[in-house]
């Protein structure tokens, strides 16, 4: 059963939806955002993870997508990530 449009979201759940990150290349990166995004969304594959550094190789923006259920989590994905050091910032 999916969740109703609300007046705070615009979106239907369950629905695909992508979660980028992105910070320093440090090597790391893609662990700790998968990590993250794998704790609210354990059914996320490998396969739905891209990493693409800047032109000049200093950052790194790692996208997964998830099968979002709902705007809590959501926000919850997001507020982890921006929460951690690693990432300076999540769209």
């Amino acid at each position: 059963m999916s969740e109703p449009i609300t007046e705070d979201t615009l979106f239907e759940f369950p629905c695909r939806f992508p979660i980028k990150a992105m910070g320093k290349n440090s090597g790391d990166l893609e662990l700790v955002v998968v990590e993250i995004v794998n704790r609210h969304a354990p059914d996320t594959q490998n396969h739905e993870v891209n990493a693409k550094p800047s032109k000049d190789g200093n950052y790194l923006s790692v996208t997964v997508t998830i099968e979002a259920s709902s705007k809590k989590q959501l926000d919850a994905i997001y507020q982890d990530l921006v929460d951690h050091p690693h990432v300076l910032m999540a769209l």
